[in-house]
């Protein structure tokens, strides 16, 4: 019974399951961190983009809204 507990206990199977879950869990932390950020300036940049093509007005007509 003994051994057999110290086996179990010297037993290192599992081991690289839970380091692949730490290491996954953890890639999927930080892209949902950094999608926040990016989604924050993409905001800022599209309305940027949109106010210089709206000033630009190529099309002769005038803004209409």
């Amino acid at each position: 019974m003994r051994q057999k507990l110290f086996d179990f206990l010297r037993d290192e199977d599992g081991a690289v399951t839970v380091d692949w879950v730490v290491i996954t869990a953890a890639v999927v932390g930080m892209s949902a961190i950094s999608f926040a950020a990016i989604e924050d300036s993409s905001f800022s940049l599209m309305s940027a983009a949109g106010a210089a093509v709206d000033g630009e007005n190529d099309f002769g007509g005038g803004a209409t809204e």
